[in-house]
């Protein structure tokens, strides 16, 4: 086919134009010939490199401002990079636009894409590779959103919220103007280190219950901000760890034991159950209360006798439009805790509750019984109706047959008389 444009396409023939020439190759070429040659050829192969060092120094990930990545140091050739999942360990300082520390950490340890650090730069840390040093402006979407942040001893505001009244005098006017500003978090992030673990590095009870407790932790700061999704998928990352079985595909037995002692694996156990009635809570809060109901049921398969279990599993319950049932469970639990207020706040709303649907059910059924009776009432008319009528043809009767019996009678007198 002819290499000139074609009348029905859209796109340029761009094989013959200048500026697609690989300029390394002409370098090449020129260094064969003349001096001068060669030497504008090396200054357009250092143009060339400092406008690629320029493009990789700043990225726009998004491509709306909201997460810029600027590389401040790069990293050695053929460094590694992390992928979903892998231990990283980095070090960080985050800053206000005013310069105000609000987080420092060094040889800080997470999970990629686990929610353990601010989803900005859980979102740049697939970019970044060992070694590299990178500034990092995460957008409050990114950052620590609405709510901001809050030290959990006192009500002291680390990180504002992502909507605060500006004031701003306009000196020639002397006009104060009041506009709302978006507080940005800039990060300085190193990538020291990338591990790829593999099933026998989570074989341990200590790597089990470390990471399971700081995945339930982490959970637990979610729960705390109202993002359950967040939080529930945290928890369930966090049972992963905290299960005794092997989940090693390549293992002889699926899901075989780990070689636990009687002590780790029963630690371990709590821990789960912990999460397990943890992750029943977040899950009500969503009113998932199926997946809630089987949460809860792991627990209370072990602790029969669990009263967090077995409140919450009231309210998924009540939730369910069981109202008995939640009642019957909320005693249960209000003789295992008799001095919970709580709970006797909830069993007489709940008394309450089951009284009006009660009395709703039975308005109900009489208004149901009141239609059936005014029914019957209209059938049994309907049927009477034609019995009206075949008595008054009956005496119809009797009469035209009485007046042709006298008729008759008339006659024959006459006849024989």
């Amino acid at each position: 086919m002819d290499t000139e444009k074609s009348s029905s396409s859209s796109f340029e023939d761009l094989t013959n134009a200048e500026d697609t020439k690989d300029i390394r190759k002409v370098a090449a070429e020129a260094a064969s010939g003349d001096g001068t040659a060669a030497d504008n050829a090396a200054t357009q192969t250092e143009k060339l490199d400092t406008e690629l060092e320029e493009s990789d120094a700043e990225c726009d990930i998004l491509g709306n401002k909201q997460l810029i990545k600027r590389t401040i140091k790069r990293a050695p050739k053929e460094a590694k990079t992390p992928e979903r999942g892998d231990l990283v360990t980095i070090n960080f300082t985050g800053k206000l636009d005013s310069g105000k520390v609000v987080e420092h950490e060094e040889g800080f340890q997470c999970h990629v894409g686990d929610y353990e650090i601010v989803q900005g730069l859980d979102m740049v840390l697939p970019m970044l590779q060992v070694g590299e040093v990178a500034q990092v402006s995460v957008d409050p979407r990114f950052g620590y959103g609405s709510i901001g942040l809050k030290k959990e001893s006192d009500s002291e505001v680390i990180v504002p919220s992502d909507a605060n009244v500006c004031t701003r005098l306009l000196a020639p006017l002397n006009f104060i103007k009041q506009y709302v500003c978006f507080p940005q978090l800039t990060y300085e992030i190193e990538l020291v280190s990338v591990k790829n673990e593999d099933f026998a590095d989570l074989k341990s009870f200590e790597i089990r219950r470390k990471y399971g407790t700081r995945k339930k932790e982490r959970a637990n700061f979610f729960y705390k901000r109202l993002e359950y999704n967040t939080a529930i998928c945290l928890y369930k990352r966090a049972l992963d760890f905290l299960d005794t079985r092997d989940g090693d595909p390549d293992a002889d037995f699926d899901h075989e034991d780990l070689e636990l002692s009687n002590s780790d694996t029963q630690i371990l156990l709590d821990d789960r159950l912990i999460v397990y009635n943890n992750l029943a809570m977040t899950q009500i809060k969503i009113a998932a209360y199926d997946a809630a109901l089987e949460s809860v049921e792991h627990v209370l398969r072990c602790q029969p006798n669990n009263s967090k279990a077995l409140y919450r599993k009231g309210r998924i319950l009540e939730g369910k439009m069981d109202t008995q049932g939640a009642i019957k469970l909320l005693q249960k639990v209000a003789t295992l805790e008799p001095e919970n207020r709580a709970v006797q706040s909830d069993l007489a709303r709940l008394f309450i509750k089951a009284r009006r649907e009660e009395h709703n059910e039975k308005e109900m059924y009489q208004k149901m019984l009141g239609q059936a009776k005014k029914m019957e009432q209209k059938t049994a008319t309907r049927q009477k109706q034609p019995l009206v009528d075949n008595s008054k043809l009956k005496l119809l009767g009797y009469l035209m047959g009485s007046i042709l019996i006298g008729v008759a009678g008339v006659a024959i007198y006459r006849y024989k008389y």
